[in-house]
């Protein structure tokens, strides 16, 4: 096995190592209890789309969406792209009179996110002014659900007399996204239908996301505009929003810069996306920044692969990605580059000048 990288801690970005959850022990019980059932699972059936729920948006002009609404929720991971679309829709509904229907919705990962995201996530929100910030958070992180998954795959394989299936999440089976994040965002779109019940008709939600087409493949083909029928129903209805959808990452910046609102300082790093610290789609050059910004944190997502014996990554263990850090750290101490780096490099130094200033003046 390869050496792990070096336990050198860069305090504002590590967190205290949560105890690490494996699939055998005493105290997996609880943890697996949280994920698995004894029983089988009912067979599922077919979902009927309630008749009142449309089949296709009634517009898809932003001033609209926006009046049209009765909730205007907008997810903050605290990445930059859903900062800069939290920040233009706040813009928008503000302009159109519209800021009182305003919730922000911060999914937590808890300790696999970076440290800070959440009270970042927050402090934005209260400079723009947004009314009502909420947060969720599912029961038990990513790594507790990798190892009660791994656990009902090895049972059903073993009594189908097949191999087991791999449990972490993968670009084809992004569980994590439907466990960690739509779920728990679900059961917030239940509370704001709740509340209004006097309308005698469905609550309309417009679901506001800060996905950009140029992030991948399967992103360009989103659509800006669409009805989201699996989290509609006869009391509610769902209209996912894109509003930066075809934005560029200059342009996201742009937005940053004029907003006056802080960005996660991992990006000042190197960080590529922003979210989990090791997410499982980020590229080769991300997770080993964040092996070396985070080791402990990594040690334990290489425990897990022994556990659930299957690599981290496809085609890319962990341990591999700890050894690359460890050898980069062997190089030279890694050292924090200039505040504002990050931003810089699409507006230039000017713009990044005087937005570190309006910044520091509202600190």
């Amino acid at each position: 096995m390869a050496p792990r990288a070096s336990t050198t801690r860069t305090p504002s970005l590590e967190r205290n190592r949560l105890p690490l959850i494996t699939p055998a022990g005493p105290a997996d019980t609880q943890q697996l209890s949280l994920f698995c059932d004894d029983d089988p699972p009912p067979p599922k059936r077919p979902r009927r789309i309630h008749p009142s729920v449309p089949d296709e948006p009634t517009t898809t002009d932003p001033t609209g969406l926006i009046t049209e609404a009765d909730w205007l929720l907008l997810n903050s991971s605290g990445g930059k792209d859903s900062q800069a679309m939290k920040s233009h829709v706040v813009a928008l509904a503000a302009a159109t009179g519209q800021l009182h229907k305003v919730v922000v919705v911060h999914a937590s990962l808890a300790d696999i996110e970076w440290g800070g995201t959440e009270s970042l996530a927050r402090r934005q929100s209260a400079m723009l002014d947004v009314p009502r910030f909420e947060v969720v958070q599912a029961q038990g992180d990513l790594l507790a659900r990798t190892a009660a998954r791994y656990a009902k795959l090895k049972a059903k394989a073993l009594a189908e007399g097949k191999p087991v299936a791999p449990a972490w999440p993968s670009s084809s089976a992004r569980w994590c996204t439907s466990d960690l994040k739509r779920g728990p965002i679900r059961t917030l779109m239940t509370r704001l239908t709740d509340e209004r019940q006097g309308l005698r008709r469905p609550v309309r939600i417009l679901n506001c996301l800060g996905q950009r087409a140029a992030e991948s493949p399967h992103r360009r083909k989103l659509a800006p505009v669409e009805i989201d029928h699996a989290a509609s129903n006869g009391k509610r209805h769902i209209t996912t929003w894109r509003p930066i959808h075809h934005w560029s990452e200059a342009a996201v910046w742009a937005e940053i810069a004029r907003s006056g609102c802080p960005y996660h300082e991992a990006y000042e790093w190197g960080m590529s996306r922003l979210s989990c610290s090791f997410c499982v789609l980020g590229c080769e050059a991300d997770v080993v920044l964040a092996a070396r910004l985070r080791p402990d944190k990594a040690a334990e997502y290489a425990d897990m692969e022994i556990a659930v014996e299957r690599d981290f990554k496809n085609g890319l263990s962990m341990r591999t990605i700890i050894a690359r850090a460890a050898a980069l750290d062997a190089e030279g101490r890694l050292a924090r580059p200039p505040r504002g780096t990050a931003m810089a490099r699409f507006v230039g130094k000017a713009v990044t000048r005087e937005y570190l200033e309006r910044l520091d003046l509202a600190a």
